[in-house]
């Protein structure tokens, strides 16, 4: 009975669920992928629908087609078609699929069910009139005179074939001359060597065979020096400019560059274009002179004759100008700068374009994604970039604009790189996205790398000594950054754009020396004239140094010194409990490391009892984690200097070498001590004076020590550490603050860290030698450490996953086997080091990020002025400051702790050595708490058992 009463309170709800109104906001996620080949992708459904009978998915997965050997009855739309099998005696389908048709003899049926003809035959399914034929056929082109024509690439039709052909064997056949790129060449002794460099080398060192450069470098190579073919000449040019202009006068290899160069020589006979030595006619202007290391005459050119000046908005633009180029050599049009030509960085339009008006200096700085430079630059143009403006006689002129490149090399060097103008290589033309010389096996696949302008500088100077307001040609300086495809989605590039004034400085420089001189000195002769009229009117020599004749100022006396003990009291209560302040806040900070390490494989696994077996993820090492934590441990508590010598330098100045003497009340100041010494007391004030400024003396040379020399050519813990988190794979997140803390970026450049001493060795050379990445968070940086501000849902979600640690303290829960326990802190281990990790990858996009620089006022008053309400900040951070976490980033507090400890106890005792061992035992003593202390926390908060912390 009770189960037939359930059964039918089950149907009864049943019943009432179905009566419900279904979600209709909830439908399955379905892409073309998930379609199967008789299916279609329907977008009015946004699901796979299933073709008909004797039906397939076409090659685009939105319709259906007919299969193999079936013609088409009907079609009203993309998979309302009606399918027919063809019969035997006509087995095959004509291109359009609505006949059914024989192949001639000499044809082939292809995978499709239609017929295929042999090279060099069109396929004729129709008569003159249109009537379909009952038996394809195959006719033959002629490739002789007059016709000389070959099938079209739809093999339909015969063609004339490219005159190359033509010219060379007076046919459409090359035989036995130069065949590439689709043109035909004879052997000429004087042509170009049959070998030509198609490989581009990229920052990350590796290789790609270019399709763009196997295709087309060696025939419009040999076009451009044999018929002068314009747009040839142009294309050399176009793929010289995509291996960064960079030429090696030593190598016998024709690379793009070197196969321009040669072109330019050969071509001496036709003469310059406007009497420019370095520009060729027919060729491409590519270098801004013949010659390396002609920069000075950036130095010796005349200035504009345009007047630029701010009383009104006429010529207050820089009127830029490109001559834009396609790859294949083809001029496009001129186009102006303004509209965001030259910037990657998305904008508003009246933003871009304030860029470019006079005097106004421009910074954009913007981090995209490669995925969106794929999409956007799919076709790479080349600009030659020129300045517009008025000449003498009115007319509009061009002034060519020289271009620095920093990425070209010159027989291996990066001569641009250098700060001497003599050793530049000036070139002319630019691109700003390449994703076409870096695509390997075809031109229409996804490139291996691309290139882009990830900075673009144009440096205006202004004629000095000259009122009239004109500007010598301004110079843009570029630096192209090289981007392995790897993710698209989660790559991405930091770039900027900006333009800068300047001007030669010396002649203002010194005319203020001589001016900042003159009125030194006539300062000078005034304070002395005031001064000996001063001295004369009291009736004083004009020369006491020797000290303080005449009695006028005294010491305070015992009585007096209270007011000033006192302060010096009230000082050091403050600074113990801003030092409280500091442990406390460091002993209770969240901190936790991110293993980035990924299973290696799979185990098998026998289950107990049932004798299955069943695979799982081999288990990651645990210990790189342990090591890295150890590291963290051991440095807690270093500091900037080392207590001991500083309480020891301090006690030998003051007893051995006798600056305690100083401190007597006696006007008669002196080092060593004497017999009168003993019944001669010190004053407090002067015990403090000196303890402080040998004390603050000796510390701060300690710490010019220790940065300038120790850290740099010793040993540098800090930057170990961090060198440890990129080896180990490891990073660090440390929140000091509920929605404040800091991110060192450990992750492995290679990938993993899990590995043989051999591999790692090799791994750190891959590094020393730059051929892998760099270490930074974000690519082709060496950030690695920075200041986040995180939102209150990710604190949130971070307070979420450890709760149920808090839970296992209560009394209820400490009476349960310890077993859970450690269940329930290894699963609050995997889901915070997963959760990161997913932060710090961008995989969760309700909890973004973006990286930035800190504002000038923002680092000054020590305050973010942001606050981090959809996505977190990351503020880039060099200056390491996660180190306010530890004893090493507080030296400045614990420095003047310890010194008012040791004056308050001197104060009290009269007795410096005293002092100073009270001193070091406090110095132990919190060294000891903020150790033991910090050891527990760092094992309670980066769920690490605490016997594995040495």
């Amino acid at each position: 009975m009770a189960l037939g009463g359930l059964c039918s309170l089950l149907g009864a709800l049943a019943l009432f669920h179905s009566l419900l109104p279904s979600d209709g906001s909830s439908l399955p996620f379905q892409t073309v992928e998930n379609c199967t080949k008789h299916q279609l992708f329907d977008s009015s459904q946004m699901a796979c629908v299933g073709c008909g009978p004797h039906q397939q998915t076409s090659s685009d997965g939105m319709s259906c087609m007919c299969l193999p050997g079936y013609q088409l009855i009907s079609n009203n739309g993309r998979f309302s078609i009606t399918c027919k099998k063809c019969s035997k005696l006509y087995p095959a389908v004509t291109q359009d699929g609505w006949n059914c048709i024989r192949c001639s003899s000499g044809a082939i049926i292809d995978n499709n069910g239609k017929c295929q003809c042999p090279k060099g035959q069109i396929l004729v399914e129709r008569t003159i009139s249109g009537i379909p034929m009952t038996e394809a056929k195959c006719v033959t082109c002629s490739s002789s005179s007059p016709s000389f024509s070959t099938p079209n690439a739809l093999g339909n039709q015969c063609i004339r074939c490219h005159e190359s052909f033509i010219a060379t064997t007076q046919s459409c056949d090359c035989q036995s001359n130069i065949l590439t790129g689709g043109l035909c060449f004879l052997h000429h002794p004087e042509d170009l060597t049959s070998s030509v460099v198609t490989n581009i080398i990229y920052e990350q060192g590796f290789k790609v065979s270019s399709a763009w450069f196997v295709t087309h470098l060696k025939a419009s190579a040999i076009a451009c020096l044999r018929f002068a073919n314009l747009t040839a000449c142009q294309a050399v040019g176009n793929m010289c400019v995509m291996i960064m202009n960079s030429i090696d006068m030593a190598t016998t290899l024709n690379d793009a560059c070197t196969l321009y160069h040669t072109l330019f020589k050969k071509t001496g006979s036709l003469g310059n274009t406007h009497s420019i030595s370095s520009w060729r006619k027919n060729m491409p202007w590519l270098y801004f002179d013949t010659q390396y290391g002609f920069g000075f005459r950036l130095v010796d050119q005349e200035p504009f004759q345009t007047l630029f000046h701010f009383k009104s908005l006429k010529n207050m633009e820089l009127q830029f100008i490109h001559a834009k180029y396609d790859a294949r050599g083809n001029f496009l049009n001129w186009e102006k700068v303004t509209g965001g030509t030259l910037q990657l960085c998305p904008d508003t339009m009246p933003r871009l374009n304030t860029a470019y008006i006079f005097g106004t200096t421009y910074q954009q700085t913007c981090t995209l994604p490669v995925s969106k430079l794929l999409s956007k630059y799919d076709e790479t143009h080349f600009y030659d970039t020129y300045m517009l403006y008025k000449g003498e006689d009115g007319e509009d002129k061009l002034r060519a604009i020289a271009i620095r490149n920093l990425n070209l090399q010159y027989n291996g060097k990066f001569v641009n790189q250098e700060k001497i103008m003599n050793n530049w290589f000036l070139t002319r033309r630019i691109f700003l996205v390449d994703t076409l010389s870096g695509r390997e096996m075809n031109l229409d696949s996804q490139p291996r790398a691309i290139r882009v302008a990830s900075n673009i500088k144009i440096s205006v100077n202004l004629v000095s000594n000259n009122l009239q307001g004109k500007i010598f040609p301004p110079m843009m300086t570029i630096s192209y950054t090289d981007i392995k495809i790897q993710n698209p989605d989660q790559q991405t590039i930091s770039v900027s754009f900006s333009i800068e004034y300047q001007m030669d400085l010396v002649t203002a420089f010194q005319n203020t020396k001589i001016a900042l001189g003159f009125l030194s000195g006539l300062s000078a002769i005034c304070s002395m004239l005031k001064t000996a009229s001063w001295k004369r009117r009291i009736g004083s020599p004009m020369i006491d140094v020797p000290g303080q004749r005449v009695l006028s100022v005294l010491l305070p006396t015992p009585t007096q010194e209270i007011h000033f003990i006192c302060s010096v009291a009230s000082a050091f209560a403050l600074k113990f409990l801003q030092l409280l302040h500091i442990l406390v806040n460091q002993l209770t900070v969240d901190i936790f490391f991110i293993d980035w390490e990924r299973p290696k494989g799979k185990i098998v696994k026998s289950i107990a009892g049932g004798g299955d077996i069943k695979t799982t993820p081999a288990p990651v090492s645990i210990w790189r984690t342990y090591f890295v934590a150890n590291e963290w441990n051991n440095i807690q508590t270093i500091r900037k200097i080392n207590p001991t010598c500083q309480i020891l330098a301090v006690v030998f100045l003051l007893e051995i070498v006798g600056f305690a003497n100083l401190t007597t009340m006696d006007p008669y100041p002196r080092l060593s001590s004497s017999a009168e010494s003993s019944v001669i007391p010190s004053s407090r004030i002067l015990r403090y004076g000196v303890a402080t400024t040998i004390w603050l003396s000796v510390g701060l040379i300690q710490i010019i020590f220790g940065i300038g020399i120790y850290e740099r050519f010793v040993e540098d813990r800090i930057s170990q550490f961090i060198d440890v988190c990129s080896v180990s794979n490891i990073s660090v997140i440390i929140l000091s603050h509920k929605c404040f803390g800091y991110y060192i970026h450990g992750r492995s450049v290679h990938g993993h860290a899990d590995t043989n001493m051999e591999e790692m060795n090799l791994n750190l050379k891959r590094e020393a030698e730059s051929l892998c990445g760099q270490r930074g968070l974000v690519p082709n940086t060496e950030i690695e450490t920075f200041q986040i501000f995180i939102t209150d849902k990710i604190r949130e979600q971070y307070d979420k996953i450890r709760e149920p640690l808090n839970w296992t303290r209560t009394p209820n829960h400490l009476m349960r086997n310890s077993e859970d326990a450690v269940e329930q802190r290894m699963k609050a281990y995997n889901t915070t080091n997963k959760f990161l990790g997913s932060f710090i990858d961008h995989a969760l996009h309700d909890m973004d990020y973006i990286i930035q620089d800190k504002l000038l006022l923002e680092r000054i008053i020590g305050m973010e002025l942001h606050e981090p309400i959809d996505k977190t900040i990351f503020y880039n951070d060099e200056n390491l400051s996660f180190t306010d976490v530890l004893y090493y980033g507080n030296e400045g507090t614990l420095l003047l702790f310890d010194m008012l400890f040791f004056c308050i106890v001197d104060l009290a005792t009269q007795n410096f050595i005293f002092a100073s061992i009270l001193t070091c035992i406090q110095q132990k003593i919190f060294q000891f708490i903020r150790h033991a202390a910090g050891r527990k926390n760092l094992a309670a908060k980066t769920l690490i058992d605490e016997r594995f912390l040495l």
